[in-house]
């Protein structure tokens, strides 16, 4: 097993492809804390899992509150080897319908919150440990009405790199993975019900190269590599899990 003794924790564990690597990190040897805010899916997701997952109910932007998770996982598992921050949110912000409520939402949990969750948990990840931010595609596509998702995005990238310089004299390996778009509940406030959804993933995947969407299984692999002594050389780069939406747009079906 690839995580065998191995402690992490992950933000926003509880549903998409955080629960996904939660699933995935114990079932290679890990104990996993998760955080989120929905108590009644904690519960749910650590019935499902076991003994080896710690469920804390946490808003990722409550930065008391994750500070305490953290000492929680701490004090569960002995201290840290792997932090996934996770956790985030969509956000529509176009130019000329966008409160100022609504944008810095978006930066408080996907970049600030982000920040606060590596300064938390810096102090107790071992030397050789691993961080991996969730970056997202938005950073380099453009997309229309996203400005605010796209800007925290962008500087998930740009920050990664920063604390990868930071904590190499202690060997700590950080890195983003980047998604494209991958079949999560992220989706649910576009696609209320079945057909809304499979309507929207045959819009989607006519702009991917491997014509369909992500699954957060996927995903949940790329972040294992990064975790696992696998990886032990690579930092603060990217991982790009996209259908090769963004390396080779050309590809889609759109374009054939």
């Amino acid at each position: 097993m690839r995580l065998a003794n191995k402690t992490a924790l992950i933000t926003g564990g509880n549903s998409g492809i955080g629960l996904a690597t939660a699933r995935l990190f114990i079932a290679e040897g890990a104990q996993v804390a998760i955080t989120g805010r929905n108590r009644a899916r904690l519960d749910a997701v650590a019935r499902e899992l076991g003994p080896n997952l710690l469920a804390i109910q946490a808003d990722a932007t409550d930065i008391a509150a994750t500070e305490r998770a953290v000492a929680a996982a701490v004090e569960a598992f002995g201290g840290l080897d792997i932090v996934f921050a996770n956790a985030g949110i969509p956000g529509s912000t176009p130019v000329g319908g966008t409160t100022l409520a609504t944008f810095e939402q978006v930066l408080s949990t996907n970049i600030t919150a982000v920040f606060f969750t590596v300064q938390a948990a810096a102090p107790h990840l071992r030397d050789g440990g691993s961080i991996i931010l969730n970056g997202s595609v938005h950073a380099v596509l453009g997309m229309p009405g996203y400005s605010a998702y796209a800007a925290t995005k962008a500087g998930v990238r740009a920050m990664s790199r920063v604390m990868a310089s930071e904590l190499a004299p202690r060997r700590i390996r950080v890195n983003t993975v980047v998604p494209g778009a991958t079949r999560t509940p992220i989706w649910d406030r576009l696609a209320p019900d079945a057909a809304a959804l499979a309507a929207l993933e045959t819009r989607i995947a006519k702009m991917v190269p491997l014509g369909r969407l992500g699954d957060a299984g996927e995903l949940a692999k790329a972040v294992l590599f990064l975790a696992s002594d696998e990886s032990t050389y690579v930092s603060g780069t990217e991982l790009v899990v996209d259908g090769a939406a963004t390396g080779a747009p050309s590809g889609a079906p759109i374009y054939r």
